[in-house]
């Protein structure tokens, strides 16, 4: 049985979402403080963590930043009233999953939490992601090229885990927001197009390639890569001035 803990203290919200989560199939616990919410989240006894950000004790993105400094996987959906960009972002980056805004529609929610989870068990199944000489610990949160340890921040991890769970294939800048970001993203920011060029800088400017007018696709290469200085063709500088 699929079990999720609700970290929320609005004893209305939590109830309404242990009873709809109770309907279709989860099992359901209930903590209304980040302190409880830590220790409940790393004692491995739980598949998912819906996670609001404004709680006593511990606020949520304190809560997320232990878990994912001490490397705990669990999927992270936040749930909050906190609806800015700047929260939005911090929580992203600081390593949730997903995030929602309240109010919210439980059929969204489900839907995303079934995603989260179905990421999850591939993750369990497969947890070390191989593609040429580049390799993803995806539970140690680590990357290696030719067994050089490579530093990627968290959504740099997140897109490089998405990129290599569908090396070969070209996925497009709106498949990356849903996949790496967890929302449907609104306006025309190229913060794709940015990490696309922090991963390249990092993992090698061949390793990402650009299909014009599609997105990107990511290339195993058998050998250690180097990172050109010059891309005479313009296709791998997207980030700089380009656009898809």
């Amino acid at each position: 049985m699929t079990r999720i803990l609700i970290a929320d203290d609005e004893p209305r919200i939590a109830a309404f979402l242990t009873k709809g989560l109770t309907a279709a199939g989860y099992t359901t616990t209930q903590v209304s403080d980040g302190v409880k919410a830590l220790d409940y989240a790393t004692s491995g006894e739980f598949d998912l963590l819906i996670l609001d950000i404004g709680m006593p004790r511990m606020d949520g993105l304190t809560v997320l930043k232990n878990l994912r400094d001490m490397r705990s996987t669990i999927p992270v959906i936040i749930l909050t009233a906190a609806d800015s960009l700047e929260s939005t972002v911090a929580a992203l980056e600081g390593g949730a999953d997903d995030y929602m805004t309240k109010p919210f529609r439980f059929e969204e929610l489900l839907s995303r939490i079934k995603l989260r989870l179905r990421g999850a068990q591939a993750v369990a199944s497969a947890p070390t992601l191989v593609c040429g000489d580049l390799s993803l610990d995806v539970n140690l949160r680590t990357a290696e090229i030719g067994g050089h340890v490579i530093d990627l921040s968290a959504r740099e991890f997140v897109m490089a885990r998405t990129f290599m769970e569908n090396a070969g294939k070209v996925l497009s800048r709106e498949q990356l927001l849903s996949r790496v970001w967890g929302y449907h993203f609104e306006g025309s920011s190229n913060v794709v197009d940015v990490y696309v060029r922090y991963l390249r800088h990092k993992l090698g400017q061949e390793r990402i390639q650009t299909v014009r007018g599609v997105g990107y696709r990511l290339v195993c290469l058998p050998g250690p890569s180097t990172t050109a200085p010059d891309d005479p063709s313009g296709a791998s500088d997207v980030a700089e001035g380009h656009s898809i």
